[in-house]
């Protein structure tokens, strides 16, 4: 008895912090995923530049707001554009940038299979 009375607390707790876990937001995976418009090949984690602190200084200022990390993105992204995040959201903007590569490979593989299937004829 006392020891389902003390895993059904502990399963408790386990959700509860589960769900406080998953409303906070991480400010280093945001910084990692934010271009850091001076160095231009840098995330602004990586970077020292001035743009960089003050992105880092507004990114901490929309945390405390209570901002979610997709409206942190959504509001970097409107000002700067989408060139600024690392993992840019699919739009209409940026179709064909998602969908190419996998057209490719779809197109080189029935490339490879047709070929296959003809060197296959003439043996």
């Amino acid at each position: 008895m006392k020891f389902r009375i003390i895993y059904s607390i502990f399963l408790i707790l386990f959700i509860f912090t589960n769900l406080l876990s998953s409303e906070i937001v991480d400010e280093n995976k945001i910084h990692k995923n934010l271009r850091c418009l001076v160095c231009q090949g840098q995330s602004i984690s990586d970077s020292n530049s001035e743009f960089a602190l003050t992105l880092k200084l507004v990114v901490k200022d929309l945390i405390n707001e209570g901002k979610t990390e997709e409206e942190i993105y959504n509001f970097l992204s409107e000002k700067y554009g989408d060139w600024i995040l690392y993992k840019p959201k699919f739009n209409l903007q940026n179709f064909l940038l998602w969908v190419f590569p996998y057209v490719f490979l779809i197109i080189g593989a029935l490339i490879i299979i047709f070929l296959i299937k003809k060197s296959s004829k003439n043996a």
